[in-house]
């Protein structure tokens, strides 16, 4: 087992990263065993510039990552590399300690210190380098100025709001000139209107760092909003990997098909014919793909009436609805057995066909929306 404790394995594999780190990459190899058995293996890449966005459930090995990533655990087995500089690999015996990694994370409890300024909490860094106070003080009134905190230099954080609170701490891991920016559920502690401002202005300054960038979340609202590259971890392994749209488009697993808010259903094909798994619904499809099968249906795609439709659309089901939930300029409906999916109509629509839980209402979808490939 893995203590969380700074392990020393010998000399740190050469001196503190210096600013002009801030070009290179992260690649990391992680396995690791916590108490209780969970086990974390994981593969990831972060380029400069680009901000990867590590998207699991609570319990899926985000919180071990971040540790691993910032010093405060060792691996197992595996190799953590920023740039052409080791940071962990236990094969070699090499392991840099937290404070030499020159690692800028955001905590989502801020982390702020309650008895400095703001200007001092941004300063704290580069003066823990050596850097004098003066400087270290410039340095920190630019930062601020950059995050809209111009005015808030001499507060001290309990006197903060959660959004300005979060911004100084952003700007804190900034102002140490970071090789790698590590945001760990960074907006999680704000309130929903709070954290739908902040997202905008994180987006903003994320894109100002030239290093690589890894934002730790289980919002896909963060994920999909924030980052170029979407890893998602479940049960500590890896499900799926890729850019916004393919994840939205394509999902791996039930659990991305949620994230992305739309349906994922297996089931064997024959000939056209989709048998569902866990029902006895045929559903039908353009494809000729034969045998186990994943399927996608973007719930947009569904229409629903309370009447079963004229003509002869391929699939066409009697249902009923579990729930109604309003979701801005979409109204989401999800619909009952023998298909259990979700569906997204207007208000406008919803409004009109007077919808209500429990209803019986019919369900179509073109045999054409009905995505197909291979289980």
């Amino acid at each position: 087992m893995v203590s969380t404790v700074t392990v020393d394995r010998g000399p740190a594999a050469g001196p503190p990263v210096g600013p002009g780190a801030a070009e290179a990459s992260l690649q990391a190899r992680i396995q690791v065993t916590r108490d209780g058995g969970f086990e974390l293996d994981l593969e990831l890449e972060v380029e400069p510039g680009t901000t990867l966005a590590l998207l699991g459930p609570n319990g899926a090995g985000k919180s071990t990552t971040v540790e691993t990533l910032a010093g405060t655990m060792a691996i197992e087995q595996g190799r953590i590399t920023l740039g052409d500089r080791v940071l962990d690999e236990p094969a070699t015996g090499r392991f840099v300690p937290p404070e030499q990694r020159r690692i800028g994370v955001v905590f989502q409890q801020y982390l702020l210190f309650d008895h400095l300024s703001v200007l001092d909490n941004v300063a704290f860094g580069p003066m823990s380098r050596g850097v004098k106070r003066q400087q270290a003080r410039q340095g920190a009134a630019g930062w601020l100025d950059r995050l809209d905190l111009g005015g808030l230099e001499n507060r001290r954080p309990p006197a903060l709001s959660g959004g300005q609170a979060q911004r100084v701490a952003v700007a804190r891991a900034l102002a140490s000139e970071p090789a790698l920016l590590l945001l760990d559920e960074p907006l999680a502690a704000l309130d929903v209107a709070t954290r739908t401002t902040l997202r905008r202005v994180l987006r903003r300054h994320l894109r100002e760092f030239t290093g690589p960038r890894l934002l730790i979340t289980h919002e896909p609202v963060e994920a999909f909003v924030m980052a170029d590259f979407i890893l998602v971890l479940e049960h500590g392994r890896v499900s799926q990997r890729g850019t916004v749209p393919e994840i939205r488009r394509h999902p791996a697993t039930p659990y991305v098909a949620a994230l992305a808010g739309t349906n994922f259903l297996t089931g064997i094909n024959d000939r056209g014919a989709i048998l569902v798994d866990g029902s006895n619904f045929e559903l039908r499809t353009s494809g000729t793909q034969g045998g186990p099968v994943q399927v996608v249906i973007d719930p947009r795609a569904i229409s629903l009436y309370r009447h079963r439709p004229d003509g002869s659309p391929r699939n066409t089901w009697p249902t009923t609805i579990d729930w109604i939930e309003p979701l801005g300029e979409t109204t989401r409906v999800r619909l009952g057995g023998p298909l259990p999916v979700m569906a997204d109509i207007t208000p406008s629509a919803a409004a009109s066909l007077e919808l209500r839980p429990g209803d019986a209402i019919w369900a179509v979808v073109k045999a054409t929306e009905v995505s197909v490939r291979p289980g």
